[in-house]
């Protein structure tokens, strides 16, 4: 892998997630991925699994969102990108995340763990 595959993927996920149905899934999972949603919970495992998260997780294909993304480090099979995504218009939700993602050798995740942060709640003193 390199940044522009590894950028290239990332666009592509962001397609899949804009697509109706999962059937885009396959072209940037394995058969046999795991999909991690945070760095203490279990894994979801294999592409069926994966796309009954995926739809189950999102609003549908026609959901507001704006995503950045940036390649931050990619060494041999892996990669760690850092995204922004924003829900909403206006904004209601907001995320930085860190992706860690080990690919196959045809450009198709293997491995995906994300790292996702919102800002703290505004207190009245904060």
């Amino acid at each position: 892998m390199d940044r522009k595959l590894v950028a290239d993927w990332i666009a592509a996920y962001e397609r899949a997630w804009r697509t109706p149905g999962t059937d885009a899934l396959a072209g940037i999972f394995t058969e046999d991925a795991s999909y991690r949603q945070g760095p203490y919970r279990t894994p979801v495992v294999g592409l069926p699994a994966i796309a009954r998260m995926w739809e189950a997780e999102r609003d549908g294909p026609d959901e507001v969102f704006r995503m950045t993304a940036e390649v931050v480090a990619v060494e041999g099979d892996t990669a760690v990108a850092r995204l922004e995504v924003r829900y909403g218009d206006p904004v209601a939700q907001e995320y930085r995340d860190v992706w860690i993602m080990r690919f196959a050798g045809d450009g198709r995740c293997r491995s995906f763990e994300e790292w996702p942060f919102s800002p703290p709640e505004r207190t009245a003193a904060g």
